[in-house]
């Protein structure tokens, strides 16, 4: 499922995923896959997907489509950016959009987290979006992430020290998560 982190400390934004993508009982570690990268940029934001391994390839096509123009600077710009993905999802990649009967909208089996000089971002299910003000973590290695970045983070003073330890925990301790990381910082914009 993957470990995925996002910092944000002495003006600095940054995004830290694991390498491995697992088929059920299957893992492919960077080693044997030449796309094991989890961080995907779009202009200045830095993105990454947890869930099915499918979901990159399409948010990568969906992204250089030359009809959408995707906006990273706020929750709201995000929320109509992945509004609109998950129209183009449905129409266009056959989204099976089945959740539970209980859920009050259709899922978009997406969960991201991203970074830009506006901030550190997460994106779930629902579409929702949270802007996060110190760190947070997501995937099957999140909550060793998110203990591992909690126990450092008055400690660093770098985003990228703080990013990579919620990182090597998740992989240390989660199954279905490996080195190596592969980490993205960015200057966030001043207020």
């Amino acid at each position: 499922m993957s470990t995925v982190v996002v910092v944000r400390k002495n003006g600095v934004a940054c995004i830290a995923a694991e390498s491995m993508t697992s088929y059920g009982d299957m893992k492919l570690t960077a080693e044997y896959d030449s796309h094991h990268e989890k961080i995907q940029t779009f202009n200045e934001t830095h993105l990454a997907i947890v869930g099915s391994a499918a979901h990159s390839l399409v948010i990568e096509s969906i992204m250089a489509r030359e009809d959408f123009f995707p906006e990273f600077n706020s929750r709201p710009a995000i929320f109509a950016t992945f509004s609109e993905v998950h129209r183009i999802l449905k129409e266009d990649y056959y989204l099976n959009t089945k959740e539970e009967e209980a859920d009050a909208y259709e899922s978009s089996h997406i969960d991201a987290l991203a970074v830009n000089k506006h901030g550190i971002f997460g994106v779930y299910a629902m579409r929702e979006v949270y802007e996060y003000s110190q760190f947070w973590a997501t995937g099957s290695g999140g909550y060793y992430a998110l203990g591992a970045m909690h126990a450092v983070f008055d400690r660093y003073d770098s985003a990228e020290s703080i990013a990579r330890a919620g990182v090597a925990a998740g992989a240390a301790f989660d199954n279905a998560s490996a080195l190596p990381m592969s980490i993205r910082s960015i200057e966030l914009e001043q207020p």
